[in-house]
């Protein structure tokens, strides 16, 4: 149950939020993240996420939400803190908050402790730089059921609330990996995955020429900069998804989808 309400923006766990937020260090330093939003957190209970502490505004949050929470914590996390709705909303990184906030432990995977299926299905970032990117990708993947997504050499954390908020939650449905270009290559022949990479280049064939039904990792790059020549070069085969109208190359959130289910389609066959 709540403890006493917290009114002021000074209380020491209020300010600790704040650099949760805003430093992907303290994050580490701490092992923790933020989940915000009712649906988000219920999705990251459900997939087993260790909840340390709720922040919940109730006058935000509605009797409806306060009872869903009820029926998810009631037993627990030990911490559930009342918050007023001037605190509420200093703290809240999104317009409209439903008035919960939550501490998570979010897991930690390497590419040998990764569960690996008979025919896996991964999606490859590499070094990518904007959480809505990330989160949205982690939807995709949470949607086709790829086996992972790996970021090799990311600019982001994984587990950055931005990304966690943009995948709605999806973050801790997906196991999500991040690792170095070489550790990457070396893991996929071990393994006998085929690499593809989606770039512009004289040798990309086009995406729906290939046959991913097999062991198959789909290679993203930037969107500012596309994949790294180190990467591209070690790739098994390049492909490209055709352009019909003036712009060269889509969002690489839309690209992976289109190529994720591509993948998703020849499978189900």
């Amino acid at each position: 149950m709540p403890l006493d309400p917290i009114t002021s923006p000074q209380n020491p766990r209020i300010k600790n939020l704040l650099k949760l937020q805003q430093k992907s260090s303290e994050r580490r330093a701490q092992g923790l993240t933020i989940i915000e939003g009712l649906r988000e957190l219920t999705i990251a209970h459900g997939a087993g996420v260790s909840i340390t502490a709720l922040f919940v505004c109730s006058d935000l949050a509605g009797p409806q939400r306060l009872q869903q929470l009820q029926e998810l914590f009631g037993n627990g996390p030990a911490d559930w803190f009342e918050v007023s709705k001037a605190v509420f909303e200093k703290v809240a990184y999104r317009e409209g908050s439903d008035g919960v906030l939550a501490l998570a432990r979010p897991p930690h995977l390497t590419l040998d402790t990764l569960p690996l299926p008979a025919n896996p299905l991964l999606l490859v970032l590499e070094a990518v730089e904007k959480p809505g990117n990330l989160g949205a990708i982690l939807r995709t993947a949470d949607a086709a059921q790829a086996t992972a997504v790996v970021v090799c050499d990311p600019r982001t954390d994984l587990f950055n609330p931005n990304a966690i908020r943009s995948s709605i939650g999806c973050s801790f449905t997906v196991p999500t990996i991040a690792t170095t270009r070489p550790e990457l290559l070396a893991w996929c022949r071990r393994h006998g995955i085929r690499t593809y990479a989606a770039a512009l280049t004289d040798a990309a064939v086009p995406y729906t020429t290939c046959d991913f039904r097999g062991p198959t990792a789909l290679v993203m790059g930037t969107e500012a900069d596309g994949l790294t020549p180190e990467l591209l070069q070690a790739c098994d085969q390049t492909i490209i998804i055709p352009m019909r109208g003036a712009i060269d190359s889509l969002n690489v959130s839309t690209a992976t989808a289109i190529l994720t289910f591509e993948a998703v389609r020849q499978r189900e066959q």
